[in-house]
């Protein structure tokens, strides 16, 4: 379902102006943006990704077999709301508490290896580039194509959005 920003804009009217990733909910945008990813078939699974964990502090794998795309769309998401974030960044942002049986929490990075994946991904269809500075930040061509799955989310949407 390849749909540019304009036709789409055309088609719903006036009433979608100006609709960006910020004005959608995260979760709502997220899983519209993995399916797109998904039906694009453009991102390529990795050979590992039944066996993986996300994080050295959780027990199990992800059980949603749709959890590569929704980590890339994500990552996609946080790329384009800051600028110049990096690996160590989402892997800070994707972390959390491991469990030492008695012993207090303490926190831990998420796994790297797969948030590089998922960048590696993004770059290779275009959505986000090397900041020369630091860190990543979306392409003009990864903007328009996330402003458009917004506004078809916010054109389609049950829920009222502010």
């Amino acid at each position: 379902m390849s749909l540019s920003i304009e036709s789409v804009i055309t088609d719903l009217g006036s009433k979608t102006f100006g609709v960006t990733v910020k004005d959608v909910p995260a979760d709502a945008f997220v899983a519209a943006y993995a399916q797109h990813l998904k039906r694009g078939g453009k991102i390529k699974l990795p050979s590992w990704i039944d066996v993986v964990k996300t994080a050295r502090f959780k027990q199990l794998g992800p059980q949603n077999p749709d959890w590569f795309f929704i980590r890339t769309a994500s990552v996609a998401r946080k790329v384009y709301l800051q600028k110049g974030i990096g690996v160590t960044g989402f892997s800070k942002i994707y972390g959390g508490r491991h469990k030492h049986g008695v012993r207090r929490r303490h926190f831990k990075a998420a796994s790297t290896g797969i948030i590089k994946e998922c960048l590696r991904q993004l770059q290779a269809l275009e959505i986000v580039e090397l900041d020369p500075k630091k860190g990543r930040r979306i392409t003009p061509k990864g903007q328009k194509e996330l402003d458009t799955i917004a506004v078809q989310l916010k054109a389609n949407s049950k829920f009222v959005l502010p």
